[in-house]
Order: C-alpha cells, then structure tokens, then sequence
C-alpha cells in the first residue's frame, strides 16, 4: 500500500493530542502518532484506543497460529476510521527486519502493512516491539494543518526514546496524560476555546 511517501514533512514523527474541543467523537481524547504529513495530506495511527480483540483472535481469523503465549492478550488497537479491514504494525526500525511493504518515518518509527511481519511475529522472529492497529487517520492536504490551527489538536515533538517509551512501554490508558507530562501541561487545564490575545 502506497501512501504519501515523497516529501515528509515537519510533522512526521510527531505525536498530536486531540484538544478537548475536538469535535469529532471518533477522535476525542486520542494519541496519534503522525508516520506521514506533506503537501498532500497526513496519516497516522491513534495508539490510545484498544478494540474488544487481542492478538490471539486476530491472528486466528488470519489463520496464524501465535505461539507466544505473552504475546496473545496484547491488544489490537483502532488506528483510524480509514480501512479499518486493514492491519497496520507500528514497530521500531531495525536493519535486520525486512518487510515487503513499510514506511520508514524519518528520525522514527516503522509503519508495516503486509502479512509477513505477522508471519515473522506468528514464528517468534518479528519485531521485539510492535503494536498493530486495525485502520488509520488520515488527512487531506491542509486539513490537519487546518485543524490545528483551529485548536483541534495539540502536535508535540519529542525524541525517540519518549515516543518508544509512551507507544511501547507505557499502559494505553495513561498514553495521553504522558505527552501532556511532556508539555509541562495538566490536561485538567485545558480548554476547548481558541484564544485570543
């Protein structure tokens, strides 16, 4: 699957919280992080929001056997409401892991959308960190950009290791609060109006 791969631009690798004036429900209270943005659009993955399925079932309606026992309670999460029929696994990038369909985000992560990595984690040789979302949150050109603007969504750059850390390490629950903590700010705080000085 080809998204928009040329010209990555400033937001790519960033995370973006949903403000409490987002308006659209699909989205309120989500964690994305951004693997595209140019001049066409953006894409990203909400990793903030399991679904009722773990693993184990997912791999058995793809009819793969999970031998990992710690691995089958892991949960699938909502991506986005785009292709939401699709996997997507987000896993660090490693030199010696080849897919036959990845985005390399600059300076970050790795997005996988074909079967092989499910096969390489099904036989214990995948990434030794992923997560897989079902769907994607996508945009059309300027649209983000449009929404920031009005106070839809908050972007916060970090490095690496925080983004590794929250998307990896770190329960979902507890996702949004983190990269607020990032901030310095207190969700509680927050308000939905835009400001004006």
């Amino acid at each position: 699957m080809k998204f928009f791969t040329e010209d990555v631009s400033h937001l790519a690798n960033q995370l973006l919280i949903a403000m409490p004036g987002m308006l659209d429900d699909q989205f309120a209270g989500t964690v994305v992080y951004l693997c595209e943005h140019n001049s066409q659009g953006a894409m990203g993955l909400v990793i903030n929001r399991p679904t009722n399925i773990d693993l184990k079932d997912l791999f058995e309606k793809i009819e793969l056997k999970l031998e990992s026992s710690p691995l089958q309670k892991l949960p699938v999460y909502l991506g986005g409401p785009v292709q939401t029929e699709r996997g997507f696994v987000l896993h660090p990038q490693a030199d010696d892991l080849r897919y036959s369909s990845s985005l390399t985000v600059p300076g970050g992560l790795a997005m996988t959308t074909s079967k092989d990595v499910l096969e390489a984690v099904a036989l214990g040789q995948g990434p030794g960190q992923f997560m897989m979302t079902l769907g994607y949150a996508g945009w059309n050109a300027g649209q983000l950009e449009d929404e920031i603007s009005r106070n839809g969504w908050l972007n916060v750059s970090t490095n690496l290791e925080q983004i590794t850390n929250i998307i990896f390490e770190t329960p979902f629950a507890e996702r949004y609060q983190k990269v607020m903590g990032i901030l310095g700010i207190d969700p509680h705080f927050l308000s939905g109006e835009v400001g004006h000085a």
